[in-house]
């Protein structure tokens, strides 16, 4: 008995074996308590909630238990070096922290010093823990942050408390979610360099190289100027979220590289968008611009891609050709159909001369049929290298730019255009950064520079 006593004394694992049988022990008593009390019929629904409800507690307080254990000699030094001037400083107390993690509220008390010449106090055992400066961790603000970057902060707070049992306010999860955001920059959203190589070797299935699709486009977001709480904000506008989306084409799959979407002018975009061509072995792809008949977005892919296809977005053509079929013949007439599929035919077919000469010589139906007309003639000129869709299917690039309207949609769209939702600009940027960087793979690597940003030390 007295050598197990010693031993349970002397080793640390099996001192928290002890200390978590006995919160082990008081955990199973409120388990019995709730469950087993006579007359009481609990479903599997009503245990799973009551195991979800209580857990925390339990593992909290084993986790606290951990620290405590593992980290025994850190919570009882008496004396540290300063990490700013190095001088060895004495314990001035013992401070309390309270943090929550995923696993439940911890209270940790550490050893708290000071420096007198630097003016400087500090916990040694922060630097260690990484611990936060806030109650609550970098767990649990690594999935609050992710959490509202999927859905609104004020629904966001309640469904992360529903799904992990830790209760987080909107607030917390807002003002968390802004301060990761400023370190969502280009640099790090975007996969490095070695890893766009990877994909690139890894989707280069036979002697041919792999095809890469550059499309880009603009999706509005509804925006307003930023004011205080009591001050007026004025009348909102809408402002284009210019973006780009890269991907490579596999036998029979699509293989994601990077996407970036900013508030922001054509300028900045096309330095973006130079950042992230630098990043890509040009010369061992096969390059697809893809585009609608915008002008600014043409002049910074062919100016980042110089050895790109330039591709017409099929579709976006398609709508052109049917806003003036429609027009000219009547809205789902056979004249108005027969026109449409013989026309894209053309074009399919590369007879882009062959259709503009048949504009020219159409007689139009009236003077909204005739505008049409003559802005089809305009837009067929001026993307007339764009279009050659056949010999674009038999060397295997797409046609449509079905991939940037995706990324608009599910980075843009069903975030930031929620009924009642305005943006401030800086801080909607910061959220389709945030997003980008969750659809780009790289979140981790965000979430890892905010978080040594804000270490003690």
């Amino acid at each position: 008995m007295g050598l197990a006593v010693r031993i349970l004394e002397q080793d640390p694992g099996e001192q928290f074996r002890h200390m978590a049988h006995e919160e082990l022990d008081k955990w199973v008593d409120q388990i019995i308590a709730e469950v087993f009390e006579e007359g009481k019929q609990p479903t599997v629904m009503d245990l799973s909630e009551l195991f979800c409800r209580t857990k925390h507690k339990l593992l909290g307080a084993c986790f606290q238990a951990v620290l405590e254990k593992k980290y025994a000699d850190l919570l009882e030094q008496t004396h540290a070096p300063c990490p700013q001037c190095g001088k060895l400083c004495k314990r001035r107390r013992q401070s309390l922290k309270s943090i929550v993690t995923m696993q439940g509220p911890s209270d940790l008390k550490r050893p708290w010093f000071y420096c007198t010449d630097c003016s400087y106090g500090f916990a040694p055992v922060d630097e260690t823990l990484e611990i936060s400066r806030k109650q609550y961790q970098f767990d649990v603000q690594r999935k609050t942050t992710k959490t509202a970057a999927e859905v609104p902060f004020s629904g966001g707070s309640d469904l992360f408390t529903e799904l992990t049992g830790q209760a987080v306010s909107d607030h917390f999860m807002h003002a968390t979610f802004e301060e990761v955001g400023l370190f969502a920059c280009l640099e790090d959203v975007i996969p490095s360099g070695q890893e766009i190589a990877q994909r690139c070797r890894e989707a280069q299935e036979s002697s041919w190289r792999p095809v890469l699709a550059v499309a880009s486009d603009g999706a509005h977001v509804p925006t307003r100027r930023k004011a205080k709480r009591n001050e007026k904000r004025g009348k909102g506008r809408w402002q284009e979220a210019k973006g780009f989306r890269i991907y490579l084409l596999g036998k029979d799959r699509i293989v994601h590289i990077a996407s970036w979407h900013q508030i922001q002018n054509e300028e900045q975009f096309g330095r973006d968008l130079s950042y992230v061509a630098s990043l890509i072995p040009q010369d061992e792809v096969r390059i697809g611009l893809l585009g609608d008949g915008a002008d600014w977005l043409w002049k910074h892919m062919v100016s980042c891609f110089p050895k790109g296809r330039q591709i017409l977005d099929y579709y976006h053509c398609a709508e052109h050709i049917h806003k003036v079929a429609n027009l000219q013949y009547g809205e789902k007439s056979q004249k108005c159909l027969e026109w449409v599929e013989s026309t894209l035919t053309r074009l399919f077919y590369d007879e882009v001369d062959n259709v503009i000469w048949g504009l020219e010589r159409m007689k139009p139906r009236d003077s909204l049929a005739e505008e049409e007309i003559r802005k089809l003639i305009g837009y067929l000129q001026n993307n007339q290298d764009r279009i050659h869709y056949h010999g674009d299917r038999i060397g295997g690039y797409p046609i449509g730019s079905g991939g940037i309207e995706s990324a608009n949609k599910f980075i843009c769209h069903t975030r930031m255009k929620r009924s009642g939702a305005w943006w401030v600009k800086e801080t909607g940027n910061e959220m389709l950064a945030i997003r980008c960087a969750i659809y780009n793979g790289t979140y981790d690597r965000v979430f890892e520079k905010y978080k040594n940003a804000q270490l003690p030390f």
